[in-house]
């Protein structure tokens, strides 16, 4: 748990945390914001989000970074722990009146040194796709718009698809055309870059119904968009991610509930409730094993995918948990026992290395240490957790929790298993939960994707797509409580009512399943808790030399790995940034 101590020690903004690789530094020239640097009045905007993209420059400096404050948009070079940060001259800015940006998403595949493909959704419902190196505006989806240079400005008027808030907008991977958007309607949609619009509103029909879902293609004689429109679960839809392999979505609901699509199939594959409240964002360990979400309840919750079931929660946070991701570069798997290869040189390197190329290694060993499960391995996955707290957690997923019948190959820290009771409450769980029961290895529970399924194959007809898409989904809906700013949820007034309506009582998923009691599974104590700013926090995105946090003040700050801060440029990084 979260240390305990004097008052005025908890209520210092730290610049420095130590983990067992050693100590992760804020470096306060790295930072970066609005150009004078004075904080943002937060109050009643959107929440301050950050993308980045590889451009691949041939001077070394190939990494740039957009991110949004109130009304405005940034995009820069960005230095990272190289050098210090120039906010005197942004690439690109970009003022918008009458509504504000809310998200954004780089196009990896087609990013040159010469153009990017960046969309940015809107409160006001629309998204836009732009260039800001050559500083053009190609596209409006769900709406008209005129661009100035150096400020743009989006029409008033009705909306033809959805009138509500951009809560999430998503380039598919794998694809240079297609892209996901959600909204806080409850609805996503799947739109291609190549087609328009339309002038009237869409018409559609159905193509896949499902427990609290439903997938609608649309009706029209020549493609346009959306290509499909997808109503989700209760209220708004918060966040939404894709797996690694491309073939899932994880989505988390205003409602509470994580569902798992097999996107290409159109079905679901399992769903997971909170313990209460909604739910405001998810993540894929780098396997795509396991997913963790976040929200209202102050916890992290991480479900286990091929068996579709909660194997453990952590508790940290004194407030909403905003974002979680995995750590790529720090997830590492150990063998336990000697290995006999059969192959290359070149693949017994790969199990033993853990240096600069760790983020790509490690998801090759975790496939094949899924694939021998009869070895016993030292398995660590490292995911971090922000919220309205202001507090950064890190986070240990080891192999006590994750195989809790093999012998453990190593002390177990920074986790609190609390025994299950034999109450009569929890006897409704498919299998008892409590951390001396082991968690079943069998994938026979896995729904994958059928390559003749009629749904896929109705949808590529209706949509000309190569079906390997993804969605996501951001936080959205009113928040009263310390640190907390929320948004109010709007709701679409042609929104389809064709989802089976099985309202879920909270009082019935308790114990169950899809909500496992608190003393049902192991409860997971944060590796390091750290208050890192005065507004809530808002991003958190893990790089190869460093991790990158954002604040509803504004400030996107970079904490240097250990061993990667450059000392010419290093000052006293002991001090508070403000």
């Amino acid at each position: 748990m979260a240390a305990e101590g004097g008052g005025k020690e908890m209520n210092e903004i730290k610049s420095q945390f130590s983990t067992r690789e050693g100590a992760y530094k804020l470096l306060t020239h790295s930072e970066y914001s609005r150009p004078n640097r004075v904080p943002f009045n937060s109050q009643g905007s959107n929440p301050v989000r950050v993308s980045f993209v590889n451009v691949n420059d041939q001077s070394g400096n190939g990494e740039r970074i957009c991110f949004n404050v109130g009304r405005e948009l940034y995009f820069y070079i960005y230095k990272g722990v190289r050098k210090a940060a120039d906010l005197s001259k942004p690439i690109d800015k970009r003022i918008y009146k009458g509504t504000q940006p809310t998200c954004h998403d780089f196009n990896h595949l087609t990013a040159t040194a010469e153009s990017v493909s960046l969309l940015v959704g809107f409160s006001a419902g629309q998204v836009q796709l732009i260039d800001p190196i050559k500083k053009e505006t190609s596209k409006l989806f769900n709406e008209e718009v005129s661009c100035y240079y150096g400020k743009s400005r989006v029409n008033d008027g009705d909306l033809l698809i959805d009138k509500s808030r951009v809560t999430c907008v998503k380039w598919v991977p794998g694809s240079e055309s297609l892209f996901l958007v959600a909204h806080s309607s409850g609805s996503m949609y799947l739109y291609n870059v190549e087609h328009t619009c339309g002038t009237t509103v869409p018409h559609y029909q159905l193509l896949k119904q499902g427990e609290n879902y439903s997938v609608h293609t649309c009706k029209s004689k020549s493609t346009r968009n959306p290509l499909l429109k997808w109503t989700v679960g209760e209220g708004a839809l918060n966040e939404f991610s894709f797996s690694p392999d491309g073939k899932f979505l994880a989505c988390v609901s205003q409602d509470g509930f994580l569902r798992v699509f097999n996107f290409d199939a159109v079905e679901l594959h399992g769903t997971m409730k909170s313990y209460f409240g909604g739910l405001l964002c998810v993540c894929w360990s780098p396997d795509g094993k396991y997913i963790v979400a976040g929200g209202e309840d102050d916890l992290v919750t991480v479900w286990c995918f091929a068996d579709c079931r909660v194997i453990a929660r952590g508790h940290g946070h004194k407030s909403w948990v905003s974002v979680v991701a995995f750590d790529h570069y720090t997830t590492s798997v150990e063998e336990s026992e000697p290995m006999e290869f059969s192959g290359s040189d070149e693949d017994f390197q790969d199990q033993i290395h853990f240096g600069r190329d760790r983020a790509n290694s490690t998801q090759s060993r975790l496939s094949k240490r899924n694939s021998t499960d009869s070895r016993p391995v030292s398995v660590t996955y490292r995911f971090g957790s922000v919220g309205q707290d202001t507090q950064l957690c890190l986070w240990d997923l080891t192999e006590d929790i994750l195989f809790p019948h093999l012998p453990l190959s190593r002390t177990r820290t920074h986790t609190n298993v609390m025994n299950a009771s034999s109450s009569d409450g929890s006897s409704s769980l498919p299998a008892p939960l409590p951390r001396s029961n082991s968690l079943p290895h069998s994938a026979a529970n896995s729904k994958s994707a059928a390559s003749d399924n009629p749904i896929a194959a109705g949808v590529s007809k209706f949509a000309t797509l190569s079906l390997h898409d993804r969605k996501e989904r951001h936080p959205d809906k009113d928040h009263k409580r310390n640190h907390s700013m929320g948004h109010i949820s709007s709701k679409s007034s042609d929104k389809l009512n064709l989802l089976t309506k099985t309202k879920t009582d909270p009082a019935k998923t308790l114990g169950t399943q899809l909500c496992p009691r608190m003393e049902d599974v192991p409860l997971l104590e944060p590796l390091i808790c750290k208050k890192i700013a005065h507004e809530r926090l808002t991003v958190l995105i893990f790089l190869e030399d460093c991790i990158v946090t954002a604040c509803q003040e504004g400030f996107i700050c970079t904490w240097a790995r250990p061993g990667k801060v450059v000392s010419r440029d290093d000052p006293d990084q002991t001090s508070s940034r403000l």
